[in-house]
């Protein structure tokens, strides 16, 4: 593995019966950035994240995190990941929450009061999860993720339902935690998020069809909104996979036009 890679997958192929969700995935996520991996829903994003952590039965291909095996024991303290579901105890407090998630991964007693800071929720720390707002239980699912100072942050859809000003906040704190020089997968299908990274993976029915920047997207779709590029990308992978499509056809069958 480079030494500015946080990630490398290669080959990667994932089934779920017999429909191949990934067949073949390549791809190289590099360390101390946000890497968004943005698409629409049902295009494999937590699939990929969930290989990534090692959580994700794969037929083949290899996924090498922070210059280990994914999922490997090494990790289990170098890698967090945060589901969509709320990973929490509705019926303890916050604090309870994460004193208890830290006596599982034996980290020090002092992440506890780190990340409360960290997320914002001192004020909270005493309530009860099922009595806070739903921008305020995100923190929590947050700051689960971050008890262990882990090099490696895969969050699942972690501004699903919020609104935006709850979603600009919990991005600054993704920007300050890559300062900080820890690797972040952030998975959307928000596309303005896309803006907000260093880095893009652009998903479509379990392919990447783009990885570039922000900037970069914008400039090579001609647009000025991040939506309207991930749709100009789809409507030109579309065309290409017409195109193969239609080739391979004439190529199995080279007479068949004439002869209608």
């Amino acid at each position: 593995m480079m030494n500015n890679s946080a990630v490398e997958i290669a080959q990667l192929r994932v089934r779920r019966g017999s429909v191949h969700v990934f067949d073949g995935i390549d791809l190289t996520i590099p360390r101390g950035q946000i890497t968004g991996l943005l698409g629409p829903s049902g295009c494999g994003k937590t699939t990929l994240m969930r290989s990534i952590v090692g959580v994700q039965k794969i037929a083949s291909g290899d996924v090498t995190v922070l210059g280990e095996p994914g999922g490997s024991r090494q990790l289990r303290h170098r890698v967090a990941y945060g589901t969509q579901g709320a990973a929490v105890y509705g019926d303890l407090s916050v604090r309870q929450n994460l004193a208890y998630f830290a006596a599982l991964l034996k980290a020090p007693k002092q992440d506890v009061d780190r990340v409360i800071d960290e997320v914002g929720l001192r004020a909270q720390s005493g309530q009860l999860v099922d009595s806070l707002s739903g921008g305020q239980s995100s923190r929590v699912s947050l700051a689960m993720a971050l008890i262990g100072s882990p090099e490696l942050v895969v969050l699942d859809e972690p501004t699903v339902g919020l609104d935006p000003v709850l979603r600009a906040e919990l991005w600054e704190l993704f920007r300050g935690l890559a300062e900080r020089g820890v690797t972040l997968i952030v998975s959307s299908h928000v596309m303005d998020e896309a803006l907000r990274c260093d880095r893009l993976l652009l998903m479509r029915e379990g392919r990447i069809i783009a990885d570039t920047t922000p900037s970069a997207l914008l400039e090579d779709t001609g647009t000025a909104d991040p939506e309207d590029a991930f749709l100009a990308l789809i409507e030109r992978d579309r065309t290409a996979h017409d195109d193969t499509r239609r080739s391979r056809r004439e190529a199995r069958d080279p007479g068949g036009e004439a002869a209608e």
